[in-house]
């Protein structure tokens, strides 16, 4: 299983912070797993459009081509700003 977190307001939109996927041979890299949970519905679509989230996997920002496995925390949270 890949352990899934959300944060902030994508967890508000989505009204869960975590849930547990399925490794499959289809789900290789981060945008494999963020396409296969947008089409959970246009809700989930929405909230997890690439251009708006970044993505952790095990507790490191990364890029969208980063591999995630089986026993992987991946973590969407939106662009964080500051001042």
């Amino acid at each position: 299983m890949i352990n899934v977190l959300f944060f902030a307001q994508v967890r508000e939109l989505l009204g869960q912070s975590a849930l547990a996927v399925e490794a499959s041979e289809s789900t290789v890299t981060a945008e494999d797993l963020r396409a296969q949970l947008a089409a959970k519905d246009d809700k989930w679509g929405k909230v997890l459009a690439a251009d708006k989230l970044l993505v952790a996997v095990n507790q490191t920002i990364s890029s969208w081509d980063t591999p995630v496995e089986d026993g992987d925390e991946v973590a969407f949270f939106p662009p964080v700003t500051g001042g």
